[in-house]
């Protein structure tokens, strides 16, 4: 009898590990995740009513298609928490090579050109744009790298990694996409920190940065109008080329907020269409204006929680390539939710970042999505 019971409970316990990362899912992480995308949406049909009628179109355009994304992304996010982490710890190479083969074709013929940038393929009405998705390739590729020499990076590991990282940077800044070139460096430089790059590499790194932004504003290397949108944000009376016209109607619209807002759907300067690229990189002005600080302080905080939950699963993380993973997540969404939100109030660049979750947009949703499921992947799996 005892004997027979033995594999009984061996059969019960191993149904229960396998169960085991559902019982730790960051429930906390997810319903933040889902509420940012909800209020996303919301924002998105605020931003796009008015015009869509103005132009005899149905004015839940958007927003259907939207909410479309944010359920194929939450889908996409279950599937990736799904398969454990630690299987993709040896294909960093291999993930890498997936990254810079889309990049590479949607430079050629087959890729689409539109506004003067070439980063997107046109699958019917959607349009795929590869580099949102390099992202979350770049942070399990490094976290991959840097996870097998266990925080001990000389300087011809990093230069190794900072060179295979480097292909995939090039071919974006050559569509060109200098804003997610610069999510690349921030994902970069927050991996290899926690990876165990030694200060004087990290302080060089630093200053070759800080060298080469100047040098690309300066020296020509930029077109007039990406470096017009670079340095508008520093002088923007003296601005010739109106490329600070967007700032100024951005500013506009989250003063016009005031503290509870004017309303939901009854912002002046959103149904007028004052603000170009509202429901895309300038989404945050809908929320400024017609929820006003209250509003504007409720999303940031849920993003707040976003952030701290991702450190945490960083912190819990069983190994160094979970933390890495949830390090280069969390690099990569406050990096985009500080240039973002900076650049609508006139404090950062413009650079044509979106809002993740927020912003209007198939990949950039999908990828924000798929990078929560690495998250959530990580946390689900720190005791098994």
């Amino acid at each position: 009898m005892a004997t027979a019971a033995v594999p009984r409970r061996q059969a019960i316990a191993t149904r229960r590990d396998s169960a085991a990362p559902f019982r730790h899912l960051d429930l906390s992480l997810i319903a933040a995740v889902l509420s940012i995308a909800a209020l996303g949406a919301l924002m998105v049909y605020s931003a796009t009513e008015h015009r869509l009628a103005a132009e005899h179109v149905a004015k839940t355009y958007y927003l259907k298609r939207q909410v479309m994304f944010i359920g194929i992304g939450a889908a996409l996010m279950a599937l990736t928490a799904l398969v454990d982490y630690r299987n993709w710890r040896g294909l960093g190479l291999m993930i890498l090579g997936v990254v810079v083969l889309p990049l590479l074709l949607v430079l050629s013929p087959v890729g689409s050109s539109t506004r003067g940038s070439q980063a997107w393929f046109q699958l019917g009405s959607f349009q795929l744009q590869p580099s949102e998705f390099a992202k979350v390739g770049l942070i399990v590729f490094v976290a991959s790298y840097c996870a097998v020499f266990r925080g001990e990076l000389d300087a011809r590991r990093l230069a190794t990694v900072l060179g295979l990282a480097a292909i995939p940077m090039a071919l974006i800044y050559k569509q060109p996409d200098l804003g997610t070139a610069l999510v690349f460096v921030a994902i970069l430089m927050g991996m290899l920190l926690v990876a165990g790059a030694r200060p004087r590499h990290m302080a060089a790194l630093t200053l070759v940065g800080i060298l080469g932004v100047v040098g690309v504003v300066h020296l020509g290397v930029l077109k007039a109008y990406q470096r017009d949108r670079l340095t508008a944000f520093l002088d923007p009376k003296n601005d010739s080329q109106r490329a600070a016209y967007n700032l100024n109607q951005s500013k506009v619209a989250i003063a016009n907020g005031g503290i509870t807002g004017k309303g939901l759907f009854k912002g002046t300067q959103t149904n007028l269409s004052y603000v170009p690229e509202q429901n895309t990189d300038f989404i945050f002005t809908v929320v400024g204006e017609e929820l006003g600080l209250v509003g504007s302080a409720a999303l940031l905080m849920l993003f707040a929680i976003v952030v701290w939950r991702t450190w945490r699963s960083a912190a819990l993380a069983k190994d160094l390539f979970g933390t890495l993973i949830c390090v280069g997540v969390l690099s990569m969404l406050v990096f985009q939710i500080f240039e973002n939100v900076g650049m609508t109030m006139g404090i950062m660049p413009i650079t044509g970042i979106p809002l993740p979750f927020v912003s209007y947009g198939g990949s950039s949703t999908l990828a924000s999505f798929l990078a929560m499921g690495l998250v959530l992947n990580v946390h689900s799996r720190r005791f098994a």
